[in-house]
């Protein structure tokens, strides 16, 4: 009867030990081999940004990523970026960033950090995705209403 109850609990441990992450970490490399390249940000949409400002991933007004320049690699999940519109100042980073089996686009922003020690990132919706094109649509509260942010990029040949 020990034996049974030890067993038990051993399986109840186990499956209370299973990881309820929001963010699925199970790989969808069919589309990460698709977003492989350069790309280019070549639009920043939401509900009324002609009346409200945007910081987009902590960094900057969202109008500042129009025209950045984005490189992804999927074979080691690593890439950069580099803002270069004119009417704001320069920047570039280093990214992690992976899809995973939910659609979901995961990214950290590293500024010479290494991905293991950051320990804040980005998840976003992935859809559109084409040979050419593709959407990230990041959910941000504006006022207290969550609102969808879309970067639409075009593959830079």
């Amino acid at each position: 009867m020990k034996k049974v109850l030890i067993l038990m609990g051993l399986i109840l441990s186990l499956i209370s030990c299973k990881s309820n992450s929001p963010v699925g970490t199970k790989l969808d490399m069919k589309t990460e081999v698709a977003l492989k390249g350069d790309w280019i940000l070549t639009q920043v949409s939401y509900p009324n940004s002609q009346y409200v400002k945007i910081t987009s991933f902590d960094l900057v007004d969202s109008n500042c990523f129009v025209g950045s320049k984005w490189n992804f690699i999927s074979n080691n999940n690593k890439g950069s970026f580099s803002l270069t519109n004119d009417a704001c100042s320069l920047y570039s980073s280093n990214i992690t960033w992976y899809v995973n089996k939910d659609g979901r686009f995961v990214m950290k922003i590293l500024d010479a950090e290494k991905a293991k020690r950051v320990g804040t990132g980005y998840v976003l919706d992935l859809i559109n995705v084409t040979e050419t094109t593709f959407q990230l649509v990041d959910h941000v509260d504006v006022a207290g209403k969550n609102t969808g942010v879309t970067y639409q990029f075009v593959r830079n040949n």
